[in-house]
């Protein structure tokens, strides 16, 4: 009996983008531009550094668990503290249903180059995992539909979706909805939510309070807290009971809770870097479609570029690299021919499209 399973002896592990530093001495570079993690530009929520602040003489005592943000969360969205769950980031929790839920004969359904960190987690359990194409960089809503079968027990939605930045409307998750057993949970990843939920036609998970549908979101990207590692889950008090059970018992740290708390509350930090994401957005997607770019439209604080093939995306990013700006090549999502590139500040948005402009036109 071999030691190391061989679903996990054939896993890669998760590799996350290079950082600053790195870059900065493998380059000899005196700046350096990340745009590759969609991390906020304007750093953390002000009010959740000073409340880490606040909690550092007690580090010498346990966390509660995550009690206090769960009271503050359900509080803020009209649901029982029963319906709430913290953990180390969505990804935490993401791993707590996995553990929980799945048994060695489920299956995991999903679309093809979902999330990486999903990927990575859903493989580690050995189960079979089935995906179906893109439609056009969107969820084929119906086509996961119709790949349901009797041993399909989680399907992973993330809306706005990571790589791709695309959403599925209110319309197409009701018409979606209609075919998925009650037997089967559905996971809705919404990381990236705060971007998209002024838009009309998105579907806000909280407004379809399904016994079956478990919500994901973080404090990792709107509120710049990604570094403390804290995010939180709704669901049924049945789902989210079980899922008690299996979280590490401190989870999360005390430093990463008072930081979530005190981000929810900072409603102009929130406003700040809303405005200015959009301003991004806009801004990128107009210069590199009129570098001729093939740009996906974006709900999130990024934007993904599909190239003409693998060599083209990876030599755009070694030459953006050679500038000082990185951006995240999606190879290992499934996507060797695209690259993904994060909203940044003003400046760091013009100093990435000028860097673009030069490493195309070095290819002509």
């Amino acid at each position: 009996m071999p030691l190391v399973p061989p679903y996990i002896e054939s896993l890669s592990p998760y590799v996350a983008g290079r950082s600053a530093e790195q870059v900065q001495r493998a380059y000899s570079l005196a700046r350096v531009v990340k745009l590759a993690s969609n991390e906020n530009p304007l750093g953390p929520s002000p009010a959740a550094v000073e409340a880490v602040r606040g909690v550092l003489a007690k580090l010498h005592l346990y966390p509660d668990g995550g009690l206090a943000l769960r009271s503050v969360l359900a509080s803020q969205f009209g649901v029982k503290v029963e319906n709430v769950i913290a953990g180390s980031g969505s990804e935490g929790i993401m791993s707590g249903i996995i553990r929980t839920f799945l048994c060695d004969e489920d299956e995991v359904l999903t679309t093809d180059a979902a999330f990486i960190g999903f990927q990575v987690l859903a493989r580690s359990r050995g189960v079979a995992y089935r995906t179906v194409p893109y439609r056009y960089w969107h969820y084929d809503l119906a086509a996961l539909a119709a790949a349901i079968n009797e041993k399909t027990k989680i399907i992973y939605l993330a809306n706005p979706n990571n790589p791709t930045g695309t959403i599925f409307t209110r319309q197409e998750f009701d018409a979606f909805y209609q075919h998925v057993p009650e037997r089967v949970l559905i996971i809705l990843d919404e990381a990236y939510f705060e971007y998209a939920q002024d838009n009309p036609r998105y579907p806000d998970s909280m407004h379809y309070r399904y016994d079956n549908v478990i919500t994901l979101r973080t404090f990792s990207k709107i509120y710049g807290l990604a570094g403390v590692r804290i995010g939180y889950g709704f669901a049924h008090e049945r789902l989210i009971g079980n899922l008690l059970k299996v979280k590490l018992p401190f989870e999360p740290s005390a430093p990463a809770q008072a930081a979530g708390i005190a981000a929810l509350a900072d409603k102009e930090f929130l406003h700040r870097s809303l405005a200015l994401n959009a301003r991004g957005l806009r801004f990128l997607t107009s210069a590199f479609r009129d570098m001729e770019l093939n740009v996906v439209d974006s709900s999130a604080n990024f934007l993904m570029i599909a190239l003409e093939d693998p060599e083209q995306a990876t030599r755009l990013c070694e030459e953006l690299l050679m500038q000082g700006v990185i951006v995240r090549p999606l190879s290992a999502f499934g996507l060797p021919r695209c690259i993904r590139v994060s909203t940044g500040t003003d400046e760091e948005n013009q100093i990435c499209v000028a860097a673009m402009q030069k490493a195309l036109s070095a290819r002509v």
